[in-house]
């Protein structure tokens, strides 16, 4: 099989198509027949060199989410083979991650995709969404909390916004202000500008701070004032 990895670290051109033996899938597992995978900032990361995994061998397949049809299954899965599916991978991982043409993971780790949803809108979903389905649970906020999302405009500012606002939160949005008309359709009730004075800006508006903030900008400490005391930060990257 097919698949797109490097050896050295560096740039884009350290990429390379590799012919690599086609992975069985053992009990419990599945395999599918890769259609689309994302590239999430974590896999730019991984090829750069700034996240280097530890007592892993080249070469690296990167890849956190996939979309594609079960091709074949292990014993004890209770996927069958032609099912759409959507998945989630750790590329640091013998096996490497979700850019091959076919990967191998646990029953539990894909999901049947909609109907109606393309296999390339499905393999946006599963690390961003996940990553925002964590943090809202880690938040723990109650139906009219008010909740802060940085990067509104990005792929885990927007499903922050969306579900947020599904779960009864009273969201606001930190992005550039020619974004503010796509991020009110998501359903945020305001937006702030992005900058030096966004922390001040929310205060503007929530004067006792906000409940719960998902810092999908990783802005960082200048964000913090915004939250309450006592309030709660959901930070992807530390």
């Amino acid at each position: 099989m097919r698949a797109v990895g490097f050896s050295d670290f560096g740039g884009p051109e350290v990429l390379e198509i590799l012919e690599l033996p086609a992975p069985v899938p053992g009990p419990g597992q599945v395999r599918v027949r890769v259609a689309a995978a994302a590239v999430n900032p974590t896999d730019i990361s991984f090829r750069s060199g700034r996240r280097r995994p530890d007592g892993l061998e080249p070469p690296y397949i990167p890849g956190m989410d996939l979309a594609g049809v079960v091709d074949a299954i292990g014993e004890g899965s209770n996927w069958r083979p032609g099912a759409r599916v959507m998945g989630v991978v750790n590329p640091r991982r013998p096996e490497g991650g979700a850019m091959a043409e076919y990967v191998v993971l646990p029953s539990e780790s894909v999901m049947r995709i909609p109907e109606g949803t393309t296999l390339e809108e499905a393999s946006t979903l599963p690390m961003n969404g996940l990553t925002v389905r964590l943090a809202l649970d880690r938040l723990e906020l109650k139906p009219g909390s008010t909740l802060v999302v940085t990067g509104g405009a990005g792929a885990v500012g927007g499903y922050a916004i969306e579900v947020g606002v599904a779960n009864g939160l009273r969201v606001i949005a930190v992005a550039a202000t020619s974004d503010e008309p796509l991020l009110k359709k998501f359903g945020a009730e305001a937006v702030v500008a992005r900058g030096a004075d966004a922390a001040q800006a929310i205060r503007s508006l929530v004067p006792e701070g906000v409940d719960g903030l998902i810092d999908g900008a990783v802005i960082g400490s200048p964000i913090l004032p915004a939250i309450r005391d006592g309030g709660g930060l959901a930070a992807v990257r530390a």
